[in-house]
């Protein structure tokens, strides 16, 4: 088991009403777009994805009370399309934030879903090696293009996320299942190497294929996932205080609660309205959230499901409060 000690987010003061989106898609486009169920999205384009994360992780560092030095690993999960391409977004986070005695690596490649490998190789970092302490994990999300609006799924906006892993802490992260499915592995995609900036456009390549093959398959793999992971841990789904997700629309919302036969929190339809999606850090965004406003209390167990249309699929079994007995690590 690892735990979260100290989590943030970085959310730009400015944003952008989803109305003024609207012009410059077609008909259909914009009904879609509108239907969302998403307001505005917080939007800084002064701010890359690497500042954003900077951000986020001075933020963490400081709620746990831990100075740069402190770190032992900078883990990143990958931008969608980094500043520039060759350089190390890793250790540039590492300069940045000061962290110089660790070590700094990139995980990603499953979009939207790359927060659970980040979480992944952090729990086998402190499994593997007793010299290592803390584990600042980040990320900042912006969109890949200039068009904020992903059709038919959703609206991007820009955050920054930092999570402090360490082997115990007031968040335990229980369980981690993920699966993987490579037929999807190109369904959104961006061309880019023959097109300015300012082109660049994300596609999907098979809009039937999103909206019915992989909607089903999501369905059926997050029943499963779920069902897996409450069973390995003796738990019945009374033992469940709120199910979390990232931040798509109002209706994935309802098709997942469908498919798992309960609700999702609140607070994660209150963000979608807020802030739109903002990649893999909408989980660490809900789970604060959750928090805050009292859908976990002390002892409450989570379950927190990433879909990415890559396609990805993870479930995590998170607990709140100090632990019974004592820490408990793997």
């Amino acid at each position: 088991m690892i735990a979260v000690s100290a989590a943030a987010c970085y959310l730009p003061a400015a944003s952008v009403p989803v109305a003024d989106l609207l012009a410059g898609l077609d008909p259909g486009e914009r009904e879609t777009c509108a239907a969302l169920g998403i307001e505005r999205v917080p939007a800084d384009d002064t701010l890359g994805p690497t500042e954003l994360a900077a951000r986020a992780g001075r933020r963490a560092l400081a709620e746990a009370g831990l100075d740069p030095s402190d770190i032992d690993v900078v883990l990143t999960v990958e931008s969608r399309a980094p500043d520039t391409l060759v350089s190390s977004e890793a250790t540039r986070l590492q300069a940045v934030l000061g962290a110089d005695r660790a070590m700094a690596f990139t995980v990603g490649g499953l979009g939207c879903a790359s927060l659970t490998p980040a979480l992944l190789a952090a729990r086998g970092l402190l499994c593997a090696d007793p010299g290592l302490a803390n584990v600042l994990i980040l990320h900042g999300s912006k969109p890949a293009t200039p068009h904020r609006y992903r059709h038919p799924v959703t609206v991007n906006g820009d955050s920054g996320a930092a999570l402090v892993i360490t082997r115990d802490g007031p968040v335990r992260v229980r369980d981690i299942l993920l699966e993987t499915n490579g037929a999807y592995a190109d369904l959104f995609r961006v061309h880019y190497r023959d097109r300015i900036a300012a082109q660049w456009r994300e596609e999907c390549a098979d809009p039937p294929t999103y909206s019915f093959r992989l909607a089903v398959e999501t369905r059926n793999r997050l029943r499963s996932l779920t069902a897996a992971l409450l069973t390995r841990n003796g738990l019945g789904p009374d033992d469940i205080a709120c199910y979390l997700t990232q931040n798509l629309s109002q209706a994935a919302f309802q098709s997942w609660a469908e498919a798992l036969g309960v609700p999702i929190a609140k607070p994660c339809l209150a963000n979608l309205a807020q802030h739109g999606h903002l990649g893999p850090n909408d989980l660490v965004l809900n789970l604060g959230a959750a928090i805050e406003t009292g859908h976990l209390a002390p002892g409450d167990r989570a379950v927190l499901l990433n879909i990415s249309p890559a396609a990805a699929w993870s479930a995590l079994l998170v607990e709140t409060g100090a632990p019974a007995g004592g820490a408990h690590h793997l």
